[in-house]
């Protein structure tokens, strides 16, 4: 992995572990602390299931599927062609959001969950579920892009 992916890699995972440790230690388990009025807060919720807590507690099933997707992540980013950039970047972002989550799962057996959304109903989530967000929204950008350059060849 060239050197400047493995920064922004480490960067990411060490950045979600930071904000984990934070919460964890410093708001209490339901408890808030409100960062803009009304709009988002921190909380501290622990969470042993995927988003929205489905499959609660089927930790076995998520360390499986975490090495699946680990190592499925990191096939297609060697594989990926050198100049794109998007894509990897995508799946870097995928795999910073997949590495989060699972230090958590594999060490506290729980993922910590954050931001809520005070605006909307929107489940609680952390920096690592934001990380894959983008991951597939560049993903999605790469494939819009790399299409239209295969209409246009």
């Amino acid at each position: 992995m060239p050197f400047v992916y493995l920064l922004v890699l480490l960067g990411l995972v060490v950045s979600d572990q930071a904000l984990k440790f934070y919460v964890f230690y410093n708001i209490p388990s339901l408890g808030n602390q409100e960062l803009l009025p009304g709009i988002i807060s921190m909380t501290n919720i622990r969470n042993t299931g995927a988003a929205w807590s489905m499959l609660e507690g089927k930790m076995y099933f998520f360390y499986l599927i975490t090495a699946v997707a680990v190592i499925v992540l990191l096939y297609l980013f060697f594989k990926a062609e050198k100049n794109q950039y998007l894509y990897r970047f995508s799946l870097l972002f995928l795999l910073a959001g997949t590495l989060g989550n699972a230090i958590d799962r594999f060490t506290r057996q729980f993922v910590i969950d954050m931001f809520n959304l005070e605006f909307m109903n929107f489940p609680i989530f952390n920096l690592a579920d934001t990380y894959i967000t983008i991951g597939v929204i560049l993903l999605i950008l790469w494939l819009f892009r790399s299409t239209a350059g295969e209409k246009n060849k």
